[in-house]
């Protein structure tokens, strides 16, 4: 009968456990296995987690723009360090996942999109946050007359990352495609409103003006950073990149 040594404890006091023929090896590649499923569904969550935040400054950037909440302009700041603090957080989970575990292609390829997301989402989160700073600096002067065409771009660009996070959630190629399209309506929005503001007579401070376009200059980005989260799902899933 053939006997294999292994180097742990045993009941004989020798320092070596006596494994017969019949006797079941431990699954290394089973318990590594497990581990990076561990890890992997914990960034996961903390990403949805992330997303949620995200999508809540959104929200908090309309009121403040739109409805001229003053509070949701001021809490914005301290929203966004929450945020960034996250994002720091699952930066450190991912690169320790790589550098430990070492995972095979799949895991990998999903682990450097999560990375590309964060940064995504972190940056929608800053942009959320200027439009805040914008709204308070606005609040002094009267609505301009264009602000309902500023709205429905802002609701346009929150669909976008409420789609994002449902694209990741899911990972929904479809819906992932679908955001491209819909970036494609805010792009306009952009234009038709730019050309809309720097054309406008000037009364009496050019101020208002500026920082609307500052705005719609944020908006524009937050649903290009949507746009990158849906593409880099898609890559999750077909390997393809758009």
């Amino acid at each position: 009968m053939a006997v294999t040594f292994m180097n742990t404890a045993s009941s004989d006091g020798s320092g070596y456990a006596v494994l017969n023929d019949n006797d079941e090896y431990p699954d290394t590649n089973s318990t590594v296995r497990s581990d990076i499923d561990l890890k992997l569904t914990r960034i996961q969550r903390d990403v949805l987690r992330m997303g949620a935040l995200v999508e809540s400054s959104c929200l908090m950037a309309r009121e403040a723009l739109c409805d001229r909440d003053l509070d949701a302009a001021r809490q914005l700041k301290k929203h966004d360090k929450h945020v960034d603090r996250l994002y720091r957080q699952i930066e450190v989970d991912c690169i320790d996942l790589i550098t430990r575990e070492a995972p095979v292609m799949q895991d990998l390829r999903l682990v450097s999109a999560l990375m590309q997301m964060i940064r995504d989402l972190e940056r929608i989160g800053d942009y959320s946050k200027d439009i805040g700073e914008v709204a308070l600096k606005l609040f002094p002067y009267p609505v301009y007359d264009a602000m309902d065409q500023v709205q429905t771009m802002l609701d346009r660009c929150r669909s976008m990352v409420a789609l994002s996070l449902l694209s990741l959630s899911e990972l929904d190629v479809e819906a992932g495609l679908e955001i491209k399209q819909k970036d494609d309506v805010v792009d306009d929005d952009y234009e038709r409103l730019y050309t809309l503001l720097v054309q406008a007579p000037i009364s009496s401070s050019v101020e208002p003006t500026v920082l609307l376009v500052l705005a719609i200059r944020y908006l524009e980005r937050i649903a290009d950073h949507a746009t990158n989260i849906g593409r880099r799902v898609v890559f999750v899933v077909t390997g393809e990149r758009l």
